[in-house]
């Protein structure tokens, strides 16, 4: 790791419009599954670490997709 590495990671870099559906997308499957563990999992430590885990996921996709949006926009969707 570098000095521009961390400027990376601690700098603002504002969604371009590919990236919105993107997010959109991870969030609702998150939901979704999030929905499913608050069904199935009893009320448990355990419980409250999968949803964060999953709010952990989202959170990392979403910076990867930012983080890295010029090598997105050039893959197909």
């Amino acid at each position: 790791m570098d000095e521009k590495e961390i400027k990376s990671r601690f700098t603002y870099i504002p969604p371009n419009d590919s990236s919105i559906p993107k997010f959109t997308t991870l969030r609702n499957f998150a939901r979704e599954f999030a929905l499913l563990i608050l069904e199935y999992v009893p009320e448990s430590r355990e419980k409250s670490l999968a949803i964060t885990k999953i709010e952990e996921a989202i959170f990392w996709a979403n910076a990867g997709i930012i983080r890295n949006q010029e090598k997105n926009d050039s893959f197909i969707e």
